[in-house]
């Protein structure tokens, strides 16, 4: 049985979604300082995220991003054409597309992605604090 919060666990989560997009809306901000779209920046990170030799397909993207295919797709247009990204061959099955990052993309996400890594160490300690005071199992 789920126990009964109180007005401490509210201050707390509240404190804690707003900590939450006070980042996401510092995050935006830093990718538009960069030249790109916040979902840019989210499309760079998903497909660095998997690891340099593993370039994601759009199928794998859209599901990451939480996006529909087509959506995937535009977005992955718009990065090509913004000299971000680039479509790859697959070389086991040359019917699968793949997306990388461009040499462009790499040293922009590169910078953004150091920033985040500060920001977060510092945000860290006042989330985590607020975090390790629930109990969300119980």
């Amino acid at each position: 049985m789920p126990r009964v919060l109180g007005e401490d666990d509210y201050r707390e989560l509240a404190a804690f979604r707003h900590g939450l997009r006070r980042y996401l809306r510092w995050a935006e901000e830093r990718a538009q300082e960069a030249g790109l779209t916040p979902a840019q920046h989210q499309l760079m990170l998903a497909i660095r995220g998997r690891g340099p030799a593993a370039a994601p397909t759009i199928s794998q993207l859209a599901a990451e991003l939480l996006l529909r295919h087509h959506s995937a797709v535009g977005l992955v247009d718009r990065a090509v054409a913004a000299g971000l990204v680039r479509r790859t061959a697959d070389p086991h099955d040359l019917r699968v597309v793949r997306v990388a990052l461009s040499p462009e993309g790499a040293e922009r996400l590169r910078f953004l992605a150091s920033q985040h890594v500060i920001e977060l160490g510092r945000l860290g300690l006042t989330l985590g604090r607020m975090a390790d005071g629930l109990d969300i199992d119980r």
